[in-house]
C-alpha cells in the first residue's frame, strides 16, 4: 500500500474503499467568493454538500477526488470541513483547468511546474492540506497555447513528485491523443495518467487505443447527456459493458463529475441541476451498477472499478 494526501491528512491507499474518481463539492471561478461573495452561498453549500455526502457514505461510499483548481474556485477549507462532518475522504487537487490564468502564457512550464509541486510537498495556499492529484484540461477544438504550457508543467511535476494526473478532456474529438503525446514528451509515466470524460463519445477504436498506450480511463461524466450530442447515462452504461467485455475492466473508472445545486446561483439554475440529478453522488450506485448487473457484470468486476481500480492507479 501507498500513503496518498487526503484534505485531513495522509491515509493508506487500502483504506479507500469505494471511490468516485472525478468529482467536485462546488466549483465556479478564482476570486469569485472574495470579490462577489452574494453569487455564492457558501454556507448553503457547505450544508447540502454534508448531506448528500452522508447520504452517499451511508450507502458505501468513502473516498472522492475533489478535481477542483485554482480556476474552478477550489476551497481547501470547504473540503476539510465536510470531510471531517460526512467521513468522506476528500483528495484535493493541484493544476489548473481551462481557464488558465493569463500570466501563465508568458511562465516556462518549469516555473508553473515549481507552483504545483509546492502545493503537493508543502500544501495548498498555507492549509497545509496537500494536493493528491494534478488536475489539467483541454477541451473541443484542441489544446490552445497555454493549456499545452500547463499540461507540460503537470507533466513535469508528476515526474518530479511521481503524483497522478487526471485530465478533463473532450473525447468526440479525440483530445484525449494529443494530451498523451505531449505527456509522454514530457517524459510521463502513462500509469499515472487518467484520461477524464472518456465517455462523451462511444467510438470503441478510440477509447482502446488510448488504453494501448498504458493509461487509464474516467467515465466520468453520470448521467450525462446535459452537453448536445453526448450519450444519456444507459449508452454510458452500455459502454461501460463494452470496455469490460473486451477486457479491460482493470484501467476503468466511474464517476459523475458531480457538484451539488447550490454551487449555482439561483433558485431556477439549482432546480434545473436538482432534476437532471436527483441521486448525487449516488447516482451511479443507485443506477448504474444495477444496470451493469443486469447486462451481467458480477459484484467482483464492480469492485474492481469501484474499489480496486483507483487504489492501483494511486500506488502506481
Amino acid at each position: 500500500m501507498t500513503t496518498i494526501n487526503s484534505v485531513l491528512g495522509p491515509i493508506e491507499t487500502g483504506d479507500m474503499g469505494f471511490t468516485l474518481s472525478h468529482e467536485h463539492l462546488a466549483t465556479n471561478a478564482a476570486g469569485l467568493l472574495k470579490t462577489f461573495p452574494e453569487l455564492i452561498d457558501r454556507p448553503g453549500i457547505i450544508e447540502q454538500a454534508n448531506d448528500t455526502l452522508k447520504e452517499a457514505y451511508d450507502e458505501g461510499l468513502r473516498t472522492i477526488i475533489d478535481v477542483s483548481t485554482i480556476d474552478l474556485g477550489r476551497d481547501i477549507e470547504m473540503m476539510k470541513e465536510v470531510s471531517q462532518n460526512t467521513g468522506v475522504q476528500i483528495i484535493a487537487a493541484t493544476g489548473n483547468h481551462l481557464a488558465v490564468p493569463r500570466p501563465f502564457i508568458d511562465l516556462s512550464p518549469e516555473v508553473i511546474s515549481d507552483l504545483y509541486v509546492r502545493e503537493i510537498e508543502e500544501g495548498i495556499e498555507g492549509t497545509g492540506v496537500k494536493a493528491g492529484i494534478i488536475k489539467v484540461a483541454s477541451d473541443a477544438g484542441g489544446i490552445t497555447d497555454a493549456q499545452e504550457i500547463v499540461l507540460r508543467a503537470a507533466g513535469q511535476a508528476s515526474v518530479r513528485t511521481n503524483t497522478p494526473i487526471s485530465t478533463h478532456t473532450w473525447s468526440p474529438e479525440r483530445i484525449g491523443e494529443e494530451q498523451v503525446r505531449i505527456l509522454k514528451e514530457e517524459g510521463v509515466n502513462m500509469n499515472r495518467v487518467y484520461i477524464g470524460h472518456s465517455n462523451d463519445d462511444t467510438d470503441m477504436s478510440y477509447l482502446l487505443g488510448l488504453l494501448d498506450q498504458g493509461v487509464w480511463l474516467g467515465l466520468d461524466r453520470f448521467p450525462g447527456g446535459r452537453r448536445p450530442g453526448t450519450p444519456a447515462w444507459e449508452q454510458r452504461t452500455e459502454l461501460t459493458k463494452q470496455l469490460i467485455d473486451a477486457g479491460r475492466s482493470d484501467r476503468i473508472m466511474l464517476s459523475h463529475d458531480h457538484s451539488v445545486p447550490k454551487a449555482r446561483y439561483g433558485a431556477a439554475v439549482q432546480e434545473e441541476r436538482f432534476k437532471y440529478n436527483p441521486d448525487g453522488y449516488n447516482f451511479i450506485t443507485r443506477n448504474v451498477l444495477p444496470r451493469l448487473k443486469e447486462l451481467g457484470v458480477t459484484d467482483g468486476t464492480i469492485n474492481q472499478i469501484m474499489v480496486e481500480n483507483p487504489r492501483r492507479f494511486f500506488e502506481g
